[in-house]
């Protein structure tokens, strides 16, 4: 509002003009009269004149002064009015040019969008509307600059600083020129109505999730309306009885006629407690035949709505649901509920009875049951151990690392096999163990969530020890108590395996394989007999054993022939080891029957690498190797050039004179 706009352009023009005219008159005046030589009397009368136009010019100026003053009141009352109605306003306030420029804006407004008010009056609404709804704005302004439109209102989007939408009901108007009557800029009221569409979507949402869930469960509904005359049915109800819509509608006691007889009675009771106001609700469940003739169980809900003032039933809504698969499946569940009795039963006295021990728990790792084997294996009471955790009753551990094994539930969604152990140890309360085979089985329910565990564990102490015995008769020599011949093949191949896997690294993988031939033993056979010779391969094997590294592996292929494997990659260092092996068994003090004996040995030498082909080949090369060594005069070690590695096949072995 201004001071132009309240009084009007005339009359500032008059005023002006009239004090312009009074000053050039009082001026013009006092000019002509010094100049005049007029009587006293008209001098007088002159100067009387002059005063009064003075007089009335100041009154005017008076007026003219006044009336501004009361105008700028006004205007500053005015200007104070519109801020504080922009400052204080609970809904957002802007002015905004022809342009889309943010003139100013309330405090509500930027708060409404999360902005400062300098932030938002350096934007224009374009940039601050969503983008779908930007045509909206985009007419309006259109129709404001054609003076088609004079005010508007419509609901949009906004976007608020961080993003997000927001949704506003805009209600302005548009200022115009006084004179030209041209648009100059907009009064814009923004009210958040966000929370109110949010809430219309969600009723459309709950709407429409209602409708489905009336289909999807085959849910009826019935409408009970006496002033209109009976009953109506849904589509679906009446589709759940076999019949077409409409032909159901009408009579409100026909239902009745369609329940079965032995249901009727219960039905017809429940319904007058309803009518009678006993009951908040009206629910029974009952058979109903079928269009068909077959008999459809029926779920029935309904409440009365509406009464008149005698307090009779005038409307009532309810629903029914085909509930038919359900009494079936509670008829099978009573019949399987006592079939699972008798099963239950059985199964305690099998438990009972069997030799296994056997430990159940729940999904927390409680005891829940324990058999008289597992009282007596554990040495805890089945008394004792019902309720307490597994670990207070049963402690179970690998025979080898020591960590507790298979007692854990499965992760969830985890396919859960039964866990079979043969190798753990039952550790009791005074710390005494007892090897045991025990298979933990998780109970899983028909909605895939753990239920707990079945241990069921027996006493493998004795078996446990006949599988040591019997594992280390199938890898070693029962004389010498060495690797035999099949686990020391074993053996070559994987390091063979291993080899081959580390052949890039430099040198890596490559062992040495000694293939020993005893000299002169024949003789001693033959002399001294069988027993002779066996105990002299004891004392080889223990020689051999004595002058060789832990790591190192020592075998017997067969008779008199051994094999070693060294961990050493080195040739050098092998021929120190072969030759230490001559001279232990060289310097044996063997005496049988009061006859001393002496024998020798002879030994092939050769790699274990990436590129010495397969195992029965690296025996061939030590065994040629060791031949040689032989004919070079025995006690002695050769060496057999790798082929592949030199890729000099003329090259024969190297015997290793003894003297070496």
């Amino acid at each position: 509002m201004t001071l132009r706009g309240t009084i009007g352009p005339g009359f500032y023009r008059q005023a002006a003009l009239a004090l312009l005219v009074a000053c050039v008159a009082m001026v013009a005046a006092s000019i002509l009269l010094a100049r005049l030589s007029l009587d006293a009397k008209a001098l007088k009368l002159s100067l009387q004149v002059s005063v009064a136009v003075a007089v009335g010019a100041l009154f005017l100026a008076g007026l003219f002064i006044r009336r501004i003053s009361d105008d700028r009141r006004q205007i500053a009352e005015s200007e104070q009015r519109f801020r504080r109605a922009m400052e204080d306003s609970a809904i957002g306030i802007a002015v905004v040019g022809l342009d889309g420029r943010i003139i100013e804006a309330n405090p509500a407004f930027a708060a409404m969008l999360g902005y400062s008010r300098e932030e938002i009056e350096a934007l224009t609404f374009f940039q601050i509307t969503h983008p779908d709804d930007l045509q909206i704005g985009r007419e309006t302004m259109d129709g404001l600059k054609a003076g088609t439109v004079h005010a508007f209102q419509f609901e949009k989007r906004y976007l608020k600083k961080d993003g997000t939408p927001i949704w506003a009901h805009l209600a302005g108007s548009v200022i115009r020129d006084e004179t030209s009557g041209r648009p100059l800029y907009l009064v814009s009221q923004i009210e958040d109505i966000d929370a109110r569409k949010q809430a219309e979507v969600r009723i459309a949402e709950a709407e429409t999730r209602w409708n489905f869930a009336l289909a999807g469960a085959g849910q009826g509904v019935w409408d009970l309306d006496m002033r209109k005359g009976g009953t109506t049915y849904s589509s679906t109800w009446v589709k759940m009885l076999g019949y077409a819509d409409g032909e159901l509608d009408g009579d409100p006691d026909h239902w009745l006629t369609m329940i079965h007889p032995d249901d009727r009675e219960a039905v017809a009771t429940a319904d007058r407690a309803h009518l009678d106001g006993n009951t908040e609700f009206f629910e029974a469940e009952f058979r109903m035949r079928h269009k068909d003739g077959h008999w459809v169980w029926i779920l029935d809900r309904g409440k009365a709505i509406e009464r008149d003032a005698a307090g009779r039933l005038t409307r009532a809504i309810g629903s029914l649901t085909d509930i038919t698969r359900r009494k079936e499946a509670e008829e099978r569940l009573t019949v399987s509920a006592a079939m699972l009795a008798d099963e239950k039963e059985r199964l305690r006295v099998t438990l009972q009875s069997i030799g296994d021990a056997v430990i159940c728990t729940d999904a927390a790792n409680r005891v829940t049951f324990m058999n008289p084997v597992a009282e007596k294996l554990t040495g805890v009471s089945g008394d004792e151990a019902l309720g307490k955790t597994l670990g207070h009753v049963y402690w179970a551990v690998d025979e080898e690392t020591g960590q507790r094994i298979g007692v854990a539930r499965p992760s969830i969604g985890a396919a859960a096999p039964s866990d079979q152990n043969s190798r753990a140890v039952l550790i009791r309360r005074d710390d005494t163990r007892c090897s045991i085979r025990q298979v933990v089985s998780p109970i899983i329910n028909e909605r895939n969530e753990f239920c707990g565990l079945v241990i069921v564990f027996q006493d493998f102490t004795d078996a446990r020890a006949l599988q040591r015995q019997l594992a280390h008769a199938a890898a070693h020599d029962a004389l010498t108590g060495l690797a035999n011949r099949s686990s020391f093949i074993r053996t070559m191949e994987e390091l063979v395996d291993q080899a081959r896997k580390d052949a890039a690294a430099a040198g890596g993988g490559r062992h040495q394989f000694m293939f020993i031939d005893l000299d002169h033993f024949k003789l001693v056979n033959d002399t001294g007999g069988h027993a002779a010779g066996d105990a002299l391969l004891k004392r080889v094997a223990e020689a051999v054993r004595g002058v060789l590294d832990p790591e190192d592996i020592v075998a017997r292929l067969g008779g008199d022939e051994f094999a070693v494997i060294l961990k050493s990659a080195s040739t050098a260092g092998a021929g120190i080891a072969a030759r230490s092996i001559i001279d232990a068994i060289a310097g044996l003090d063997f005496t049988w029957d009061d006859r001393p004996h002496a024998i020798g040995a002879s030994i092939g030498l050769t790699a274990i690498c990436a590129d010495c082909g397969e195992v029965d080949e690296i025996i061939a090369r030590a065994d040629a190797a060791c031949y040689a060594a032989k004919a070079a005069g025995r006690g002695c070690v050769s060496v057999a050039l790798d082929d592949k590695i030199n890729d000099d096949r003329s090259e024969p072995s190297k015997p290793l004179a003894a003297a070496s």
